[in-house]
């Protein structure tokens, strides 16, 4: 579902809160356990999700809820801490309304982040993978329903979600820096439950190499107004099936402030050179 009067109305509202010609380049999404790169910007404005109109808010334990705008990397930069999700009881359209409100803001590109469980057996938790493809497993679609052509096209082609070349840029960032930076196929489920090992098998045997619960609708929604997309799970348990260990909350957000140590060192660094190339 597409509600432009929707994303206009918190648009509009958002701007009255940033300083006076502030011009985003690109927008950053934090994912669970991930809130420590906002520790690195310098933060402009902060603006409460609660303080737009009939903006979605997140019950999810590490997601703050702000819009904040400042620069990193002396890149102008308009980031959410935090996200609703599917498993929340949100709409599509709810869950996209953050990147949709950016895209409006005039961003080049947007740097998605998350958490997810690896199921290629090479990658260990801890790890980050950069996302060069996703598989949509929810069953839903932010573009349903009549199309806003203001928005973007009908049938948006999907065959380069992730921009190659922002990709490239962040892997040669990482290379210099000596941070491990994995690659795959991000596999999105409704959640909130985690995986049985059966189905760690059949997502593994689909081509999956981390699994979620965020992220692809939001891809698809950027992609639809033209934004390039840039994708990095930070990897908070491995799923082996044939010996599954449980997993809780604690443990994930645990693993999830250890790597975000990493990612911010890794987007500070890369934020100018990957704004570049949006």
């Amino acid at each position: 579902m597409q509600n432009l009067k929707k994303v206009q109305a918190c648009v509009d509202s958002l701007k009255s809160f940033l300083p006076q010609g502030f011009a985003p380049q690109a927008g950053i999404v934090l994912g669970t356990g991930l809130g420590s790169l906002a520790e690195s910007m310098r933060v402009e404005a902060s603006v409460p999700y609660n303080a737009l109109p009939g903006f979605p808010l997140s019950t999810v334990q590490s997601h703050v809820g702000n819009f904040l705008a400042g620069t990193l990397g002396g890149v102008p930069i308009i980031m959410q801490q935090g996200r609703c999700h599917q498993y929340e009881g949100r709409t599509p359209d709810e869950i996209c309304m953050g990147v949709r409100v950016m895209a409006q803001l005039g961003i080049g590109s947007c740097i998605l982040t998350n958490a997810a469980g690896a199921v290629n057996p090479r990658y260990s938790a801890g790890d980050l993978m950069l996302i060069d493809d996703h598989i949509n497993f929810t069953g839903k679609s932010p573009l349903t329903g009549p199309n806003e052509d203001a928005m973007g096209p009908r049938f948006p082609d999907m065959s380069r979600a992730y921009d190659p070349a922002l990709a490239a840029c962040l892997e040669k960032e990482a290379l210099a820096l000596g941070i491990r930076l994995e690659k795959g196929v991000y596999f999105c489920t409704p959640g909130p439950q985690l995986e049985t090992p059966a189905e760690t098998r059949a997502y593994r045997f689909l081509g999956a190499d981390a699994v979620g619960m965020s992220t692809v609708l939001e891809v698809i929604a950027l992609r639809h107004m033209g934004v390039k997309v840039l994708a990095i799970s930070c990897l908070t348990n491995k799923n082996l099936p044939d010996c599954m260990a449980a997993h809780t909350l604690e443990e994930i957000l645990a693993t999830a402030e250890t790597s975000a140590a990493n990612l911010s060192r890794l987007l500070t660094r890369a934020i100018p050179k990957l704004a570049a190339s949006g």
